[in-house]
């Protein structure tokens, strides 16, 4: 279904208001014909580089659509329509091609010889090296992802000529090659960045945070924090098949009901990220898109950080009190997937998978009686206003379910921008709500960052020897040795146990179209904006 037979003048809208000044001003000039998309999103762009300390998940898109990768993944028919990225396939982005030796230690790549940065220089071996280097030296998120796929030092990366790149591993991984085509390993403009790094900022952070360097299918024509950001086409892109829109506005709308209604009216042609309950209720009007999130859960987080969390028995009441149910009703509109109530046997190694655990109200009475805190105690329980379509609901009936076993809960609202640093950084929020996806499809993967200590979204500070141990020895073991699921079952034994992460459900990403066509879902949950057209 498209929209564009009915685009109206935005004043005409009876809800509009003062919210939406911000939108009007920017709007009219941009939403003109089929070489424009306009895309409302509720979630925030923080900075230009992902590489960056407190980069928030929004911002990961433009890592996606600004730069180049050596590989990419495939594209396949998605379950419920549409399309999905396809984990099983790899194919070239900056790499013309790449061999892999025999004993799986050593990967040449050959780039493509016509591959040029924005500012028209070619791309060059130099250039990917550099990169590399830089992502796995800043820290953080992008040191800990390359380090998944086995990539930890820049003396493991080698720049042979100006076209040949070769990364020697320490030791095979299955993680390796899908490692390369995550958002992370992006090849910047080493020469432009080099020339604005200082001293202190040997990695040209503050630059890149406000000025993108690559090669990618768009530019970045403009960026407004909190406002909207523009993509231009990158005419002489050679990634792959060249985008048939020309222009893309990203607005940030909060708002969940003025991003339906002008999705809703076509007076925008996509919505990204829509709650649960509008996507329902839109399905039978526009196209909507609801992919369930691979290696994905919706969770409650005690941290191990503070004195209460650090008891099993508040952890298990807590987990006995959660009204499962009535979160995937109220929070997901029974979109998504169940994951309680199933205490039989650990025998495969699905990931996510249900808990042992249900609602039971006397059991978590009773558990909150055997652990040192048997009158309860306070506490604030902390979410995203970015995320505020699930997760406050989801606080709102968690509040009401602890305070029934002598638990009060404060819910604390974190700005967006703010979240992910205070969350996954800092790690300083006592409980709190998470939605960790893993970006390759493995369960180890999914443990090695969210359970591993330190890691970034192991938001509760929990630490396990054997989980650590464990996840050692699995992640970089193919699935079929038999070694590996009696392992990953361990795995899961020991976190469904010790409860760091308590699972809710398994999110979809619901997006909604009117007027445009193409959307693709992938694992990162952003929108990849190179293969979108108007209709």
């Amino acid at each position: 279904m498209t929209g564009n037979s009915n685009r109206r003048d935005f004043m005409k809208m009876g809800m509009a208001g003062a919210s939406m000044l911000p939108f009007l001003k920017a709007m009219p000039a941009l939403a003109q014909g089929s070489d424009t998309l306009v895309v409302v999103t509720g979630q925030t762009i923080n900075s230009l580089d992902l590489h960056r300390t407190g980069t928030s998940r929004a911002s990961y898109q433009v890592g996606v659509n600004c730069y180049d990768r050596l590989l990419s993944f495939g594209t396949k028919e998605a379950i419920g329509g549409g399309f999905s990225y396809d984990y099983q396939v790899i194919e070239p982005e900056l790499a013309e091609s790449w061999t892999v030796s025999d004993d799986g230690m050593t990967l040449t790549f050959k780039l493509k010889p016509e591959a040029r940065f924005w500012d028209g220089r070619k791309v060059t071996a130099e250039d990917v090296k550099w990169s590399f280097d830089r992502a796995v030296s800043v820290g953080g998120f992008p040191t800990v992802q390359m380090k998944a796929g086995g990539l930890e030092r820049p003396e493991q990366f080698m720049a042979v000529d100006e076209e040949t790149f070769v990364i020697k591993l320490d030791q095979p991984s299955k993680l390796t090659i899908p490692d390369l085509a995550v958002p992370v390993p992006y090849i910047i403009n080493s020469v432009e960045a080099r020339a604005n790094a200082t001293a202190d900022d040997p990695w040209a952070l503050d630059y890149l945070h406000m000025t993108p360097a690559g090669s990618g299918a768009y530019k970045v024509l403009r960026w407004n924090p909190g406002e909207q950001l523009v993509y231009e086409r990158n005419e002489d892109w050679v990634g792959g098949t060249m985008p048939a829109v020309k222009r893309v506005v990203i607005r940030e709308v909060p708002s969940p009901a003025t991003r339906r209604a002008l999705i809703e009216r076509g007076d925008v042609q996509l919505a990204f990220g829509i709650p649960d309950k509008d996507a329902a209720e839109l399905a039978d009007k526009i196209d909507v898109f609801s992919t369930p999130v691979e290696n994905c859960i919706h969770c409650l987080c005690p941290n191990f950080a503070f004195e209460p969390f650090q008891d099993p028995d508040v952890r298990k009441a807590i987990a006995y009190a959660v009204p499962y149910e009535d979160i995937f009703q109220a929070a997901a509109y029974g979109r998504g997937l169940p994951l309680w109530g199933d205490d039989s046997p650990i025998d495969d190694i699905a990931w996510p998978r249900k808990t042992q655990y249900y609602t039971d109200l006397d059991k978590a009475r009773e558990h909150l009686a055997k652990s040192a805190y048997p009158d309860g105690f306070e506490v604030p329980l902390s979410i995203s206003l970015d995320l505020a379509s699930w997760m406050e609901p989801t606080a709102l009936l968690v509040q009401e379910a602890l305070g029934k076993i002598g638990i009060k809960v404060e819910i604390e609202k974190i700005p967006g921008a703010n979240w992910r640093t205070a969350v996954l950084v800092e790690k300083r929020l006592p409980l709190h709500l998470e939605n960790f996806g893993g970006w390759l499809n493995t369960p180890d993967y999914y443990f090695f960052w969210a359970y591993k200590d330190g890691h970034l979204f192991n938001s509760s500070n929990y630490r396990n020897e054997e989980i650590e141990a464990l996840v050692d020895a699995t992640l970089h073991m193919p699935m079929d040795d038999p070694a590996y699921a009696p392992q990953i079952k361990r795995m899961f034994e020991i976190a469904l146990d010790e409860l760091p992460r308590i699972p809710l459900y398994q999110p979809a990403l619901n997006v909604a179209a009117n007027g445009a066509e193409g959307y693709e879902f992938w694992f990162h949950r952003q929108l990849d904006v190179r293969p979108l057209k108007a209709t």
